[in-house]
């Protein structure tokens, strides 16, 4: 079944009811907001909008943080991974949201709370890393190589 949404960037968007992803706690800071879906941003392929399905004005640009960084590594704990219903890794997705700054080379990436999903079950929560090495505010930077962002 398909949904008209309104969203931030796009205006008005037929969506299909299977690309919802639930977030079952909401997102910090918007704890009503539990539906959002995944747009692409036309001609662009590295960023994305995470749009609100309730709400028009609320959507964050993320971006899978391994474009970014090559080596961004951590490990899930069983909490996250019961409450999204992860089995294998095959199923996991990870992004991270985007503080956009004119010119691009001042926005920053929130490496410490990437958005967690289960791409088959649609279940999403935002996950909160106990690690220094990681900040909220990391610099963008592409990989030089352009065979790496292939990759």
């Amino acid at each position: 079944m398909e949904l008209k949404i309104h969203t931030k960037y796009f205006g008005e968007r037929d969506i299909k009811e299977t690309t919802i992803i639930h977030f079952l706690s909401g997102v910090p800071g918007f704890q009503e907001e539990k539906e959002f879906v995944l747009l692409d941003i036309p001609g662009n392929e590295l960023l994305q909008v995470l749009q609100s399905v309730q709400t028009a004005d609320l959507a964050f640009i993320v971006a899978n943080p391994h474009d970014f960084y090559n080596d961004y590594a951590f490990s899930l704990d069983d909490p996250i991974l019961d409450a999204l219903q992860i089995n294998e890794e095959k199923e996991v997705v990870i992004l991270s949201i985007l503080t956009i700054q004119e010119p691009f080379n001042q926005s920053t990436i929130n490496l410490k709370a990437p958005i967690i999903i289960n791409a088959d079950k649609k279940y999403g929560k935002q996950y909160i890393i106990n690690e220094e090495a990681f900040s909220l505010k990391a610099n963008i930077s592409l990989p030089t190589n352009a065979e790496e962002r292939e990759g």
